[in-house]
C-alpha cells in the first residue's frame, strides 16, 4: 500500500464517518425543546462522535431553535405530514402530528442515522448501533401491557412480546416483532421516502399513528436489538426481572406523568424509587453546566470563511431545575 492510497483510505473513513447524525423531532413551542436540550447534553457526556440534528417543523419558535444551536444541535426544518382523514382513530390525539418523523428518511446527506424521541436520555455511549447491519430497520421491542393497547387483540389474550411463552397457543404462530419508534436505526434514502409518503396515503389511520405503520412498512426488514437501548419506563413494573438499571443505556419518559421536566410523581406508578431517580438522573445532566455546547475555537486562517457563514448563537439554558422533581431520599 502506497502513502497516498493510505491517506485517501483515511480521508474516505472519514467522510463516511461524518455522514452518521442523530436526529430527533420537533414541533411546536410547548416545553419539550427542553427534553431536546436534555438530549443534546447527555448525547455530549457519553462523549458520542456524531451531531444531533432535530428536524422542526415550521411552528417551532426561534427562541427556541436557537437554544438548539446553542447546544451545538444541526436545526434542519421540515414541513407537516398529513394522513389520511379519521382524526378519531388515534389513542393520543397528539399522536397524528407524529407523522410528520417520515421526513427524515429524506436527509440524503446522511447515510445512517439513529433515531431518539425528544423524552429520551442517553446514559451510556450508543454510537455502536451505528455499525449494526446495513438494509435493516432496528429498534427495541415493545410491550403491551399498559391498558393503552388495550385496543389491540394482543392485549386481551395477555401477549407481550416481554413474556411471549404466557401465551401458549400463540408458540408456534406469533405476530411479527413490534418495535417502539422512539428509538430506531435507519438509513435515508429518496426511494424509501417516496415509497413511505405515498403507502402513507393509502393506508388507514391506526391508535398508534406513524409507530404502526413503520412497523407495517419494515416489518420484512426489521431486527431487534437489546433492551438495553430503549428502557421504556413502564418496563420496570410490568417485567422487573428483565431489567438491569446498571446496564441500560438509554432511558424513554414516555408513560403518563414521566417527562421530566413535567414531573410532579402524582400519576400512577411515578411514585416508584426507581422512576424518582431515574427523573434525578435526567435533571443532573440537563443542569449540568459543564456539559453545556463549546464551539470549537476556529484557526486565525479560517476566519474569512468563518465570517461568512451563521454562527451559532449563544444562549442560556433555558431551565433551571425543576421544584417539581424529586429531592434524593
Amino acid at each position: 500500500m502506497t502513502p497516498e492510497t493510505h491517506v485517501d483510505m483515511i480521508h474516505a473513513s472519514e467522510k463516511a464517518h461524518k455522514k452518521r447524525a442523530y436526529v430527533t423531532f420537533l414541533a411546536g413551542n410547548g416545553d419539550y425543546v427542553k427534553g431536546v436540550v436534555g438530549l443534546a447534553k447527555g448525547l455530549r457526556k457519553v462523549k458520542s462522535v456524531y451531531p444531533l440534528v432535530v428536524a422542526t417543523l415550521p411552528d417551532v419558535p426561534e427562541e427556541h431553535r436557537e437554544i438548539l444551536r446553542s447546544q451545538g444541535c444541526v436545526v434542519r426544518e421540515i414541513e407537516p405530514v398529513h394522513p389520511p382523514d379519521s382524526q378519531d382513530a388515534y389513542a393520543r390525539a397528539y399522536y397524528v402530528i407524529n407523522y410528520s418523523k417520515l421526513r427524515i428518511w429524506n436527509f440524503e446527506e446522511y447515510n445512517k442515522m439513529v433515531y431518539l424521541d425528544g423524552d429520551i436520555q442517553v446514559f451510556d455511549n450508543i454510537d455502536d448501533l451505528f455499525d449494526l447491519e446495513d438494509g435493516y430497520v432496528h429498534g427495541v421491542l415493545s410491550c403491551f401491557c399498559e391498558k393503552i393497547w388495550s385496543y389491540t387483540p394482543l392485549y386481551s389474550i395477555g401477549y407481550c412480546q416481554y413474556c411471549p411463552e404466557k401465551v401458549m397457543y400463540m408458540k408456534s404462530a406469533r405476530p411479527p416483532p413490534y418495535f417502539n419508534a422512539g428509538m430506531f436505526v435507519f438509513e435515508p434514502n429518496p426511494s424509501t421516502y417516496e415509497s413511505l409518503l405515498h403507502t402513507l396515503q393509502i393506508t388507514p389511520p391506526t391508535p398508534f399513528a406513524e409507530q404502526d405503520f413503520l412497523n407495517m412498512f419494515f416489518e420484512k426488514v426489521f431486527k431487534p436489538v437489546s433492551p438495553v437501548y430503549n428502557l421504556i419506563l413502564s418496563v420496570l413494573w410490568r417485567h422487573p426481572g428483565n431489567v438491569d438499571l446498571e446496564r441500560v443505556k438509554v432511558v424513554h419518559y414516555c408513560p403518563p406523568g414521566s417527562k421530566p421536566w413535567r414531573y410532579t410523581g402524582e400519576e400512577h406508578n411515578m411514585d416508584r424509587e426507581d422512576v424518582k431517580m431515574l427523573i434525578r438522573k435526567w435533571w443532573d445532566v440537563y443542569n449540568d453546566e459543564s456539559l453545556d455546547f463549546k464551539p470549537k475555537k476556529k484557526n486565525p486562517a479560517d476566519l474569512e470563511a468563518t465570517l461568512s457563514k451563521s454562527t451559532i448563537i449563544a444562549s442560556e439554558a433555558p431551565l433551571s431545575y425543576s421544584p417539581a422533581a424529586p429531592s434524593a431520599a
